[in-house]
């Protein structure tokens, strides 16, 4: 977009002072617009948002779009973690295909783009054959929807034979998941401002990759400056796996693997004590919540306010759309709030904990200090919602309307200061034609394993 545009007077913004809009130039904010001001240079081309409320893009900290091929799959449904994941393990390992796989992200990265995320990572742990160039397929995806991304190469490298879950032919040797840890990093991690991909490390967890895998992976990432992933204490099963396995906590196996230190982000994070939030904290680890999956599992609840009060940064992700079964960031968004109130009370988090923990949480967690925020010199990373559906109907508060009525859909997606959606459409999909495509690959899911 050339020039100069002004978001002129929204509905509301999540921005102190912006309440005449904000100006966009290069792909960055460069000027909040206070109410009844004009803006303080003249402007190109303007937006009338008076019928949006406009939030920062979601950034999304956590997912696994391969699993959308298996929504509500009745070998899966009404379970908890691991009757779910050992009934669904050998389905994705015997029917997940270069095309199929292709699909499901495309279908992922679209139904986050559409619920108002401009940002997402994906835990991607699952090569079989012919999968090698999974991570390629992500960057080629989110390249045509124009959708930042963290490509966060995950690995398994523990067989079922050994006492956990991870099918034969899903699991890699150490030297090739390095190896092509390496080569992603080298093709795609891209360090600088207003980057659209970067990279991470992600062994999948402490019970399906070795120590020695743990270690490597944090020395290819203090070499290459990327992140590291993982999933933790998800349940309380794996607090005591990895106290009667390695005989100490979760969090000092991490210390033992290199891994405690603020390159980290973990999934889940729910079953830490108060001197392993501490210790998180010392150490700059982030932890992601994950409500909806949480509570679709039955894992349990994440300390969210125990961990900010610590100084642990914390941030959202949807999950596998099979643990949640959806890829709708703004969804999330909700049911962290009501999942957090449940536990900590009405008054103790507000619609805003829940807005910041799927923007500025999540940026800190991706390690990115060029989104999350409406401030000038961030990217120009936006999300526009109407109000104009019978849910919201009477609200008095807009921005409190999207958490507490319900916003599923955005209106318009802003990245980088281009329109990614208009009119509640993604630019250049044809959804008709990718719902189908992808409801015929996910019915090879349905067959016997």
């Amino acid at each position: 977009m050339k020039g100069r545009l002004w978001i002129q007077s929204p509905l509301a913004i999540m921005a102190e002072g912006a309440g005449g809009g904000v100006v966009i130039e290069n792909g960055r904010i460069v000027e909040l617009v206070a109410a009844g001001r004009q803006p303080t240079r003249p402007v190109d081309a303007r937006f009338d948002a008076g019928r949006h409320v406009v939030i920062p893009g979601l950034v999304n900290a956590h997912h696994h779009m391969f699993q959308t091929l298996t929504r509500a799959h009745p070998a899966a449904i009404n379970k908890s973690l691991w009757p779910w994941i050992r009934a669904l393990y050998p389905i994705w390992a015997k029917h997940m295909t270069p095309e199929a796989f292709r699909l499901a992200v495309r279908l992922g990265l679209t139904e986050l783009l559409l619920s108002g995320c401009t940002t997402t990572s994906d835990h991607h742990y699952l090569y079989a054959a012919g999968l090698e160039d999974a991570m390629d397929v992500e960057a080629e995806e989110a390249a045509r929807l124009g959708i930042r991304i963290t490509l966060t190469r995950g690995s398994l490298n523990i067989k079922d034979q050994q006492g956990v879950i991870s099918p034969g032919n899903v699991v890699q040797d150490d030297d090739v998941i390095l190896a092509d840890s390496e080569r992603v990093l080298w093709r795609y991690h891209d360090r600088s401002e207003g980057a659209m991909t970067q990279v991470a490390l992600a062994p999948c967890a402490p019970f399906d990759v070795t120590l020695d895998l743990m270690q490597k992976t944090a020395e290819l990432a203090e070499r290459h400056d990327c992140r590291l992933h993982t999933h933790l204490v998800e349940t309380r099963v794996e607090a005591e796996f990895c106290r009667s396995k390695f005989a100490c906590t979760p969090v000092e196996y991490l210390d033992r693997c290199n891994w405690l230190n603020s390159r980290t982000w973990l999934a889940h994070g729910i079953h830490f004590d108060d001197a392993e939030i501490a210790e998180l904290s010392r150490h700059g680890v982030g932890v992601c919540h994950c409500p909806t999956s949480n509570m679709v599992l039955a894992s349990g609840m994440c300390r969210t306010s125990e961990l900010e009060a610590a100084g642990v940064p914390v941030g959202l992700g949807v999950d596998g759309s099979a643990s949640n079964d959806n890829s709708n960031l703004m969804e999330a968004v909700r049911h962290a709030l009501m999942l957090n109130r449940l536990t900590y009370g009405a008054e103790a988090v507000t619609h805003f904990d829940a807005l910041r923990w799927g923007t500025a949480g999540s940026a800190k967690l991706l390690g990115r200090d060029d989104i999350g925020a409406i401030t000038p010199g961030r990217q120009a990373d936006l999300a526009f919602y109407k109000l104009d559906e019978l849910r919201f109907s009477g609200a008095g508060d807009p921005l409190a309307a999207l958490v507490l009525c319900g916003a599923t859909t955005a209106d318009r997606v802003m990245i980088a200061g281009e329109w990614r959606v208009t009119d509640g459409m993604p630019t250049g999909v044809d959804i008709e034609a990718l719902i189908a495509d992808h409801n015929r690959a996910a019915r090879n899911f349905l067959l016997s394993v």
